[in-house]
């Protein structure tokens, strides 16, 4: 007969936070969301901490370079998805790890062949009116020249003009070195008047750009993530069937921390992909595992040498692996139970090892909830699909624009890979779904909204530190009437678009 778990398996929208004393110097302000990426011993600082406690989800929907660079402005990290070629997820890792912070890759490149239609087409497409002008067009290649709207005068000039006739030429402008701080850069720029100010190799080629209007956005970033040469902090998933091939692309392309990108982690699957790891590289290269609902799970994956552990199964928005496998355990329930074993854990071996809640986060209380039962940080897929940043389109239906999100169990994705159990290649079975999202902008906007709300509840619980909040919160299970208490009822709302 199967063994039985006493209790029920309960979800964070059955629990509320009692508020606790908040004194004077207890405001958001003051509040400090720092929290450790990696584990460590104690009495020791991590290798990797985040400044909020927010990661993206190895998804396809959501985490690519560009919501890399943003979500890593604001204090986070993002695990670049492993469900493409391996050639395709290094060049995304690449290509975050170049930015610098207040140095940005020139998204609007041409050749000198090219002509004013392309220019304008360009303009069109990114928004941006500097282009550089390199001998392949990439943004990397050998600078020969800047375009910008002082250039050209449409009005006066044929859309066929090729660009090397009026762009100003690379013997004309003002560049900096690599190598030069981003101060001496803002220094040349506001020395020269400059909106914009390459910079090169020695070789002429093109590394990056610092534009003027980035100085005030740099400034607005306190929390960046950014490694010891001022890059951003980057992660991506892999999976435990190409990890022999994968990791030493992704570690020659900068990365920064791994996850291994599984529905369930409790497998001998994920202890080699560990061991290989640890073999070739020691402790060098970080790697996060998971996902578990348990602490016999949590134990494994620790005894495996896993960094952090990743915490929940069938908890995602479009997730249906406990409808087809009738696997998994409600999030709340089983957050709770394995931050207990890794306190536990802590006390036997003075060794932390941070745990990750992965899914279930519906309303931004949801975060404080599961930060409060022990999660060190909460991963987020429909969160992050949401933006401007994500990968996916955004498309117009019945006039409300939406994100598209899909599943990697979905058929879209297709990413047999990582609910792989060693069998043939292929997605025998749909564990996820293909759908859309309400779109919501940019990241920037709503993080920093979202963690106003947590920092504002954390003061409701007495706390200033994610620690303290672990420590002081009280928290009690509600029932379905008090759930249904707790929002808005027996009124008529106005509508909100309706001005006053």
């Amino acid at each position: 007969m199967a063994k039985f778990v006493d209790g029920t398996s309960h979800t964070f929208d059955e629990y509320l936070l009692i508020p606790r004393h908040t004194s004077e110097k207890c405001t958001p302000d003051r509040v400090s969301l720092k929290t450790p990426l990696v584990k460590y011993k104690k009495g020791t600082k991590p290798a990797l901490s985040m400044n909020i406690p927010m990661v993206s989800a190895v998804m396809q929907a959501v985490s690519g370079d560009k919501l890399a660079v943003a979500l890593a402005k604001e204090g986070g990290v993002s695990f670049i998805y492993g469900s493409q070629p391996i050639e395709k997820q290094a060049e995304m890792v690449y290509r975050a790890k170049r930015v610098k912070a207040g140095f940005v890759d020139s998204d609007s490149n041409l050749k000198p062949e090219d002509t004013l239609a392309d220019v304008l087409e360009l303009k069109e497409k990114t928004g941006h009116s500097t282009v550089a002008v390199t001998e392949d067009g990439t943004s990397a290649g050998k600078l020969l020249g800047i375009v910008t709207g002082r250039d050209y005068r449409i009005s006066r000039m044929k859309p066929s003009l090729k660009v090397k006739e009026f762009m100003t030429p690379k013997s004309k402008l003002i560049y900096a070195n690599e190598g030069a701080t981003l101060s001496e850069c803002n220094d040349i720029i506001w020395d020269h008047k400059l909106n914009s100010l390459p910079i090169l190799d020695k070789k002429g080629r093109l590394v990056g750009m610092v534009f003027r209007k980035d100085y005030e956005s740099h400034k607005e970033h306190p929390d960046e993530l950014l490694d010891d040469t001022k890059r951003y902090i980057v992660g991506a998933g892999i999976n435990s069937r190409d990890y022999e091939e994968r990791i030493p692309a992704l570690v020659d392309a900068g990365v920064d921390i791994l996850c291994i990108d599984s529905s369930e982690g409790y497998s001998d699957w994920q202890k080699k992909t560990i061991e290989w790891t640890r073999k070739k590289y020691k402790n060098k290269v970080k790697i996060g595992a998971g996902n578990v609902v348990s602490a016999e799970g949590f134990r494994f994956l620790v005894k495996c040498g896993a960094d952090f552990v990743k915490v929940g199964i069938g908890g995602g928005s479009i997730c249906i692996t406990r409808e087809t496998k009738g696997i998994g355990r409600g999030q709340a329930t089983s957050l709770i139970e394995v931050a207990k074993e890794r306190d536990k854990y802590f006390k036997k071996t003075g060794i932390y090892v941070p745990i990750c809640s992965d899914g279930g986060i519906v309303y931004d209380h949801h975060i404080t909830l599961a930060l409060a039962m022990g999660a060190d940080f909460v991963m987020l897929g429909r969160y992050f699909a949401r933006f401007d940043e994500s990968p996916s389109e955004r498309v117009n239906i019945g006039g409300t624009y939406y994100k598209e999100y899909w599943g990697e169990g979905s058929a879209r994705a297709r990413n047999w890979q990582r609910y792989d159990m060693g069998g043939k290649k292929g997605l025998s079975f749909e564990e996820g779904v293909d759908s859309y999202v309400p779109y919501a902008g940019a990241l920037q906007d709503n993080v920093r909204a979202s963690l106003a709300k947590v920092k504002s509840t954390m003061c409701n619980c007495g706390s200033l530190t994610i620690p303290q909040l672990q420590k002081n919160a009280v928290i009690t299970l509600v029932s379905s009437t008090s759930i249904r208490e707790g929002g808005a009822h027996d009124v008529i709302q106005k509508n909100k678009n309706i001005s006053k």
